[in-house]
């Protein structure tokens, strides 16, 4: 009430209200624009109160068309106006500021700024967040208010004062985009026609809808549920928050995520855009540049919102630089207007308010993106994966897949904290030189030329880090390669005695990759000593500058620009890291695009026919196919049969005949070089080799189809599978080993045929899928499977049993991959050697079998039925039942246990024992140390510049110019020493600690029995060894220092404030207090949701192993 009672008693107030209501000033062209803004203003919040409960308004509404032209153009137009009337406000604001108060004319043309910029602003945000709802006709109130603002717009364009520039580029900018919202609100047709009853004319009952089952939804999430006040605070964030503090958290506490954030909706979404590029990019295959494009506009409109925020967030960041001189002469008793003080304080509040706020939603922002660029990646790098070819194979083990998507997708992830760092340091230094502009003048281009010669001075040293980094990655590539190797046949070193023999070599693999490891780390060490001694250069050059020109140096200015170079440390502090982030992420998208380049299968090598189009399943015409295109001898010649539905179908023939690579053709795997092969219908595989899943046995039969118990049922009985679940303490919720450690191979087969059956499939392959169980076990597969199940399906069946042969309905004899006789049992009986050799073999065979003593047979009469029949557990099983005793817990423990996550906050000790791993903690003090002097020297150095100037220039100095430039340059330099000591020893450190817990988990691991391995699947051994260790090699070490440098810094600030006045004490402890229990609330959760995230990938990277 005091502030407003001076403004009428100076008459400001009443002045400013006398000249609003002049009619001749009212009729303006901006005062109207002015007003239609505010209507629009007005009623974008009218709509909102009445809409709130639908979580979005009806005028907002009219303009949304899902992902089409309409959407889109209005939204950039939207945050185009928004972000050009804001500029406009600053540039008028800076203009009012200084001229004068009084300057009704101003006023009204900062509030006629200042209403188009929340106006455009609120209506983006408005779109943004009702981006996921179906177009509705545009209201009259809204196509009216349209018509009013096209013919302002035009109207100012013609009348408007072309001296004025920026007037006219608004003017312009304003008139395209009234003319662009009026084209979507009277021209746009609705996508969709007539549905516009949305989820009411959807089908009852839909087979292929995923509400509330899958990964993503279209169903509305917590955020954009959330009103505007809750987005604001991320208090939509609670109701997680306040589980993850309460206990662990598990996949069903974590809310639905929308198809725009979740993988479902990504890939296929990334997949089109890097196809496109591909074909339309002038050919070849995927490139760096087209993975970097189909990147960022996969998320484009999230990365030109973080723009937005940045943007915000950067001119809110220098308000009080560019005010702390005006502050400085106010206390000391210069004050241009009554109450100076209060609007200088709430401005600062205010611009610090807007600062938090940006960049808290700037950050959270750019972690969705990165969430997003990283989930894309690693689904193309998967399923690329899937479907290389067998040459690509041969040149990438899975290791090197395992750290494409574990390091390289999660650094291009990370990658988007530094995306804007480009742009905002040349905005940060533009506003940073203005400012010193208008405190020193001409010295602010010694600034800028210091500044520029440090960015310089960085380029050889970006150079180098970046080939440091191709030799560490490949370096990292070879240890995985051996790595992934190691485990996977890590039984027959345990037999053998070999482990510490292949120990060694994984520690010469890592010797060479921490030679360039620590080229990299020192290079990381020589930038941040580069950079974090620019500012000090920067002011010690703008100093000398002005005291060279005769610039008068008052404590004002000197604070002024003391703060803007304080400002100015944080681009470029931040610039080595964004420059060594960029050089990462361009070798990790080189190491990708060199992935997705890889051939693929070829498509065109089957021909598919549309299902109930054809009468036969599988036909081969005069086909020649090849595993190695280029070899002079194919591995199936001249192949050529016909299979219909229905039909079985025998191939049978010596070892290397080509019987598996026949089946391997017909999937698609084989090379073709001529002839052709057609196939109509699904098709089902049963490999040779089992390949189990590690997870429970039903998982592994359904393979991602819907239960159906009756299917199922038939299924396991069918395969012989239904006592064997019956012996298992689980049943079919066992969880299944690593590779099927704990089965045995006759039921690995059962499962894999029980797998395909459950499938449903047209056409089924099996390649001898009876080797691996007993001969009664056999019968009965082919007896309740071929000639059960699968009467009515088409078999193609490799087989080496001639019991199994009569039954087929065609016999192809394999002989050096062609097809040597054809037909059925009794007509190539006789008609050829070939088959009558394979007869004679295994005729030879069961004679050499029948004249074995009898006794010695029935010693062990059914040792493989009975291992077949209840492998391991079951015999353990049988046993106990025998006894009469109880399953305990032990006996009903899983042998695969899910992966352990620690309860409550990190341990003191685990810390501790970081931070003394290397050299028993001896450099942490010398670090610690440096750190205290670097700040130290510091706030010296400011404090002596803010003490040795005068406060006017009509006031004399304390000490002379010479003494004032020579003990602040000492000053610097000694910082600069100090932060040299600092980075030297804290990477040195960082690089001792690596290696040292690279050593002693491969020792744990290498030494650990048999029965680790059998219950720990490989995926989370690879990521210890691939991410876990990378962050250990790159990130913790900066990571510590950086938390010991904002203790230190924040020590010095406290102490610096105590000085000045020592009430500051008194809200320390309470602000500490609050801040300690929000942090331990919100670390809780964090910590629980990253250590899940992380626990996560384990899977994906056991597929892979």
């Amino acid at each position: 009430m005091d502030f407003l009672g001076s403004m009428k008693d100076n008459g400001m107030f009443t002045t400013f209200l006398s000249f609003s209501d002049s009619s001749s000033y009212l009729m303006e062209p901006r005062c109207v624009s002015g007003f239609l803004h505010g209507v629009l203003l007005l009623v974008l919040f009218c709509s909102w109160v009445r809409g709130r409960n639908n979580g979005f308004g009806s005028v907002t509404e009219s303009l949304k068309e899902k992902r089409g032209f309409g959407f889109k153009s209005v939204l950039f137009c939207s945050l185009v106006l928004s972000l050009l009337d804001l500029v406009l406000t600053s540039l008028s604001g800076f203009y009012w500021y200084e001229s004068d108060w009084l300057d009704e004319e101003q006023l009204v043309s900062l509030l006629m700024f200042l209403l188009p910029t929340v106006s455009w602003g609120v209506l983006s945000l408005s779109l943004h967040r009702c981006s996921d709802y179906e177009m509705r006709k545009s209201p009259l109130l809204l196509r009216i208010w349209l018509v009013f603002y096209l013919a302002v717009s035009c109207y100012s364009l013609v009348v408007v004062d072309k001296r004025q520039v920026h007037l006219l580029v608004c003017d312009i900018v304003s008139f395209s985009g009234a003319l662009l919202l009026c084209y979507v609100a009277f021209f746009k047709k609705a996508r969709g026609g007539n549905n516009s009853n949305g989820v009411w004319e959807e089908p009852l009952l839909n087979g292929d809808s995923t509400v509330g089952g899958g990964v993503g939804s279209d169903e509305a999430t917590p955020c954009s549920r959330a009103s505007l006040l809750s987005l604001l605070t991320f208090s939509w964030m609670g109701p997680l928050i306040e589980i993850g503090n309460k206990k662990t958290l598990d996949l069903e506490d974590v809310p639905q995520l929308h198809d725009s954030d979740s993988v479902v909706g990504l890939a296929p979404k990334f997949r089109t855009m890097l196809e496109s590029s591909s074909d339309g990019g002038g050919g070849g295959g995927v490139t760096t540049f087209k993975l970097m494009k189909a990147l960022f506009f996969s998320a484009q409109w999230e990365i030109l919102v973080t723009a937005f925020f940045a943007f915000i967030y950067t001119v809110a960041s220098y308000v009080g630089p560019a005010l702390i001189d005006t502050f400085v002469q106010y206390l000391n008793g210069r004050r241009q207007y009554n109450n100076e003080g209060y609007v200088l304080v709430i401005t600062f509040f205010l611009a610090k308010l807007v600062e938090c706020l940006s960049q808290r939603h700037w950050f959270f922002r750019l972690q969705k993106v990165g969430i997003r660029m990283r989930s894309s990646l690693v689904a193309m790098i998967y399923e690329k994966g899937l479907t290389l070819s067998c040459h690509s194979k041969q040149g990438r083990t899975s290791g090197e897949i395992i750290n494409l998507m574990t390091v390289d997708a999660e650094r291009i992830g990370s990658f988007s904290w530094y995306m804007h760092d480009p742009w905002m340091v040349l905005l940060q230094v533009g506003l940073a030189l203005w400012i010193l502009y208008r405190n020193l003048g001409l010295a602010s281009v010694a600034a800028l030329i210091a500044t520029i010669l440090v960015m310089l001075v960085n380029f050889p040293f970006g150079r180098m880090q970046e080939r440091f980094q191709e030799k560490l990655m490949e370096a990292k590539d070879n240890r995985m390669k051996s790595t992934s190797e190691i485990l996977r046949n890590m039984r027959i070193l345990k037999l053998q005695g070999w482990e510490m023999k292949f120990l060694s070599k994984i520690f010469d693999l890592r010797k060479s990759e921490e030679g360039w490891l620590k080229k990299y780390v020192y290079n990381s060490a020589v930038i941040s000593f580069v950079f974090w001694g620019a500012p000090t250069l920067v002011s010690v050059f703008t100093f000398g500058a002005c005291i060279l020109l005769g610039i008068p140096l008052e404590s004002g200015k000197i604070l002024s620009a003391l703060a803007t170079f304080s400002i100015l440390q944080e681009p470029i502090y931040s610039l080595p890291d964004t420059i060594s982030m960029v050089v990462q992420t361009k070798v990790s998208l080189d190491r990708i695009a060199s992935y997705l380049c890889l051939d693929n299968l070829q498509p065109d090598v089957v021909e598919t026919l549309p299902q109930g189009g054809s009468d036969i399943a599988v036909e081969v015409r005069n086909s020649t196919l090849s595993w190695d295109v280029s070899s002079e001898s194919p591995t199936l010649k001249d192949i050529s049969f016909k299979v219909l539905p229905g039909m079985k179908v025998a191939v049978c023939g010596t070892v290397g005949s080509g019987k598996s690579s026949l089946l391997s053709s017909i999937l698609g795997e084989v090379p073709k070089v001529s002839g052709s092969l057609k196939v109509c219908g699904t098709k089902a595989y049963v490999v040779q080799s089992p390949w189990i899943q590690s997870g429970k046995i039903e998982d592994n039969i359904l393979f991602g189809k819907p239960m159906e118990r009756e299917r199922y049922e038939k299924v396991l009985e069918a395969c012989s599978l239904s006592k064997d679940l019956e012996i298992l303490s689980f049943g079919d919720q066992t969880v299944i080993g690593e590779r099927g450690i704990n089965l045995s191979g006759g039921q690995k087969q059962r499962i894999q045929i029980a797998r395909a059956l459950y499938q449903d499939a047209d056409i089924y392959l099996f390649d001898d899928p009876f080797s691996a169980v007993d001969a009664h076990t056999g019968s009965h597969l082919f007896k309740e499977v071929l000639l059960g199940l699968l009467s009515s399906k088409s078999v193609i069946y490799v087989t080496h049993q001639v019991e199994f042969l009569p039954a087929a309905d065609l016999i192809l004899v394999m002989k050096d991959g062609r097809i040597s006789q054809a037909g059925k049992y009794n007509d190539i009986l006789s008609s050829g050697t070939d088959f009558m050799e394979l007869i004679g073999a295994h005729q030879e065979a069961l004679a050499v079998v029948s004249s074995v003593d009898a006794s010695s047979v029935s010693e062990k009469p059914a040792l493989g039925g009975q291992e077949d029949a209840i492998g391991l557990d079951g015999k353990q099983e049988s046993q106990d039942v025998k006894n009469d005793k109880p399953d305990t817990e032990e006996t009903k423990r899983q042998l695969v246990q899910e992966e352990e996550r620690e309860k409550g906050s990190v341990a003191l000790d685990v810390y501790w024992k970081y931070i003394t791993l290397a050299y028993g903690g001896a450099l942490v003090p010398f670090i610690v140390l440096a750190q205290v002097l670097f700040q130290l020297l510091q706030i010296g150095s400011n404090y002596w510049m803010a003490w040795a100037t005068p406060v006017s220039k009509d006031v004399e100095a304390p000490v002379n110019i010479s003494t004032l430039m020579i003990v602040y340059v000492a000053l610097a330099v000694g910082s600069s020493v100090f932060i040299l000591v600092r980075a030297t020893l804290l990477v040195t450190a960082g690089y001792k600690t690596a290696t040292e817990l690279f050593h002693k988990m491969h020792h744990c691991i290498f030494r650990s029995p048999m029965s680790f391995f059998d219950s720990t699947p490989s995926g989370r051994i690879m990521n210890r060894a691939s991410t876990d260790q990378s962050a250990v090699d790159l990130d913790i070490p900066y990571q510590f220092g950086s938390v010991a440098i904002t203790v230190i810094q924040l020590i010095g600030i406290i102490g610096v404030m105590s000085q000045v006045s020592w009430l500051v004490f008194s809200c320390l402890h309470p602000c500490g207090c609050c801040l300690h229990m929000v942090s331990e609330i919100l670390h809780s959760c964090s910590k629980r949701a990253f250590t899940f995230s992380w626990s996560m990938q384990s899977p994906t990277d056991s597929a892979l192993c």
